[in-house]
């Protein structure tokens, strides 16, 4: 059987191109008076930029080991995140001073309903019915629950009246906290039970016909290297070149300021969600477990301390403390994974409600 590489698509021309381009595209407006059709395009650079970092970032995870792989990852979609949230808040829009804790929240609601039920839908969509290894998955969503809490909904608690200020004591103690939990969470999966992340059944395969992977060759991981060095220098450069205009057109259209950091969220989420799928598909659950939590401790371990010191220069306060609405979302989003992943066995039905909160939450984003 022929071995298909998972970076099939590391000699591609968008893979190749668009960082390249971008990088171009930006010396060249840099410092310039930009009418619409130019931020429109470069606007596009800087999503596909996104995705192509994100594509670089996986090569680069797959020919290394865990944890390092992860780590890698992890830190390209904390700089693409950071960027953003920064390029956005130094033009001091409304609402900006909660940018960060929207694009944190929202990358959490799409991880863990839109990544998980998508995964537990395709997964049971053949049995009706999923079993799988809760051990690794339970430690996860334990630490995800913890680190979402301590993040997102704390503050909201401790802030100062009356204008709920957050003190930099409070700022400091999440920063910290995120940190130091994200750091036991890979911990975890580096140097914990194996036997916790992989399946108890023999109906679960390592891979599914054809989808054998192969590293990257010594070549593809330097081009990789390069390339994923240019997409974030031309993520970094377009978010500050078209950002702020575009948030001025978001709110001068009416809507929340928070659609920029749901739609980075998306894009940084992407390749995960696909990956979760894919392993769901092949009888891999454990694995599409392991992407969500993952994908979710990711975003709030590394970006809230990231957030926590730019503040220190930002000319708006950083405020991440939850809104009522968001926190009951955050607390029916725990109930059920906590039904989803503690009785080791998924139903189809439960993925269709976890696709259900996100797509609620992103109606009432939009509303």
């Amino acid at each position: 059987m022929k071995r298909r590489s998972p970076i099939n698509s590391v000699g591609t021309a968008s893979a190749r191109v668009v960082p390249m381009l971008a990088v171009v595209v930006i010396g060249f407006a840099w410092g310039r008076d930009l009418p619409v059709g130019p931020v429109v395009f470069i606007a596009t650079l800087l999503a596909a930029s996104i995705l192509a970092a994100i594509h670089h970032a996986d090569v680069l995870a797959h020919r290394m080991r865990e944890p390092y792989g992860s780590l890698v990852r992890a830190v390209v979609v904390t700089v693409i995140e950071v960027a953003v949230i920064v390029s956005v808040t130094v033009a001091s829009l409304p609402g900006t001073e909660t940018l960060a804790r929207d694009t944190v929240f929202a990358a959490v609601m799409i991880a863990c309903n839109g990544i998980l039920g998508l995964a537990v839908l395709f997964g049971a969509c053949r049995t009706l019915t999923i079993s799988f290894n809760a051990d690794g998955a339970g430690a996860s969503l334990a630490a995800v629950v913890t680190v979402a809490a301590l993040a997102l909904v704390l503050p909201a608690f401790i802030a100062s009246p009356p204008a709920a200020q957050f003190s930099a004591a409070a700022i400091a103690f999440a920063a910290v906290a995120t940190f130091v939990l994200y750091g036991l969470f890979v911990t975890l999966h580096s140097a914990g039970p194996r036997g916790h992340f992989l399946a108890t059944t023999s109906a679960s395969r390592p891979f599914a016909s054809g989808e054998r992977a192969t590293p990257a060759t010594t070549r593809q991981t330097l081009v990789s290297l390069v390339l994923l060095l240019l997409a974030l220098v031309a993520v970094v450069g377009s978010a500050n070149l078209v950002l702020p205009t575009l948030g001025r057109d978001v709110i001068a259209a009416g809507l929340p300021i928070s659609i920029v950091g749901i739609a980075t969220a998306l894009l940084v989420l992407w390749s995960p969600a696909i990956a979760a799928v894919r392993a769901a598909q092949s009888n891999r659950i454990e694995k599409s477990l392991d992407i969500a939590f993952g994908s979710a401790m990711a975003c709030i371990g590394l970006t809230v301390p990231a957030m926590a010191v730019a503040s220190i220069w930002l000319p708006v306060p950083l405020r991440l403390g939850l809104g009522p609405m968001h926190i009951v979302l955050l607390g029916l989003t725990v109930l059920v994974m906590m039904l989803s992943i503690m009785p080791a066995r998924a139903t189809l039905p439960q993925g269709g409600v976890h696709l259900a909160l996100l797509a609620a939450y992103l109606f009432l984003a939009f509303a």
